[in-house]
């Protein structure tokens, strides 16, 4: 499940520290946010053993974060080696996979296999493999608590109170969103639906993008619901450990997703701790922004092409893969591919579990096309998904 802000969004009009703020963080240092000045690693190390929650921020396809993460789980470990990894990577029925892992029982094939990784979350496996070994070796325990995306697009399609409590998986009504966050949520929701308009405040919109919008707040506070509630359940046990959540950095910025969650459900010693990169504008690192950032070097490794994606959720069904959920203005979307459609075969070939969709479509190159075979209903359909050249 992607996340949903490429860049944290510009808010404005917060206030700043009394002096004036650096250009930006030097790499390899941190700089606490709530003075504006720096500290030094061992000293905020030691303050973070002491908190029973420590956020981690990423840009998920940004290798740096990953590998900061990885230095600063290693660090925590050695100071509080009572020590659990939430992970957004996984939803939650993924547990027992987790576990199986930590444990020694998996090979890495099977891990990723058994998680539906490539169908799921999607991300580069190579990025999160370092930090996955790391907990598997110290047998530190591995925590899926992300919501099922099923749930999620029910939400975005219906409302969370048209959820029927039976369908909520156990998650409770998420705490209302503050007016700063909606505002960050209506600059996404335009950025992901240009033909949204937005000036300003949420009620800004146009009134037929104004349901819409409703939808996509209560879809991201239940996924801020979802992990926060996952991680207070470890947090809150007897002995319990220092939990260290993963997730990506537009759940954590200015306390408003996941640590406001926390805050609701009595878990307010939390600290957020977020990478600096270029995508981060310096003037946003104002008191509030964060607990402290960690100043990285510009990426400098060469970007590898986006690989073809097809536009579409699925999940396993007998005799194929259902699409669930499609993505507006995919490639699958405009081959006619519905939501409810049945792939059974793709290029020819019979599709058995959703891996077998994703190996064709990763195998497309820029500008070919792929036959795709799908039943709607009682009727079987021949269609064709046309990729896009390579710009």
């Amino acid at each position: 499940m992607a996340m949903l802000f490429g860049a944290v969004c510009l808010l404005g009009g917060r206030p700043g520290w009394t002096e004036a703020m650096p250009a930006c963080i030097k790499p390899g240092e941190w700089l606490r946010m709530e003075d504006g000045k720096p500290v030094a690693n061992d000293v905020l190390l030691k303050q973070l053993s002491q908190r029973r929650i420590v956020l981690l921020g990423e840009h998920h396809t940004n290798a740096d974060h990953h590998r900061w993460q990885l230095q600063m789980l290693a660090g925590l470990f050695a100071l509080q080696p009572a020590l659990a990894i939430g992970l957004e990577m996984f939803p939650r029925e993924a547990q027992p996979v987790l576990d199986r892992w930590v444990a020694g029982e998996l090979t890495e094939k099977e891990f990723l296999q058994q998680t539906h990784w490539q169908s799921g979350w999607r991300f580069d496996a190579g990025l999160y493999l370092p930090i996955f070994h790391f907990a598997r070796i110290n047998r530190i325990p591995m925590h899926a608590i992300n919501v099922n995306p099923v749930l999620l697009g029910e939400v975005r399609a219906k409302g969370w109170a048209a959820i029927d409590a039976a369908a909520r998986q156990g998650i409770s009504d998420p705490a209302p969103a503050s007016r700063d966050y909606l505002e960050m949520l209506a600059n996404s929701f335009a950025a992901h639906r240009p033909q949204a308009s937005h000036g300003g405040p949420p009620g800004e919109l146009k009134d037929e993008d104004k349901q819409a919008f409703q939808r996509f707040v209560e879809g991201q506070l239940l996924w801020d619901r979802a992990m926060a509630e996952a991680l207070a359940a470890v947090a809150k046990r007897q002995h319990a450990p220092l939990v260290v959540g993963l997730m990506g950095t537009g759940h954590m910025v200015y306390d408003f997703g996941v640590p406001h969650q926390l805050t609701e459900l009595g878990m307010a010693d939390t600290a957020s701790l977020i990478p600096w990169d270029e995508q981060i504008a310096c003037e946003e690192m104002v008191p509030g922004f964060a607990y402290a950032v960690f100043g990285l070097a510009p990426d400098t490794a060469e970007q590898e092409p986006d690989k073809p994606r097809l536009g579409v959720f699925l999940e396993p069904i007998e005799g194929g893969v259902k699409v669930v959920k499609l993505i507006e203005r995919s490639v699958a979307e405009a081959s006619g591919v519905k939501e409810g459609d049945r792939i059974v075969e793709i290029a020819g070939h019979r599709v058995a579990e959703v891996d077998d969709v994703i190996a064709k479509v990763q195998a497309m190159l820029p500008g070919a096309w792929l036959p795709l075979t799908v039943l709607r209903g009682d009727q079987r359909k021949e269609l064709v998904a046309k990729f896009p050249p390579r710009p």
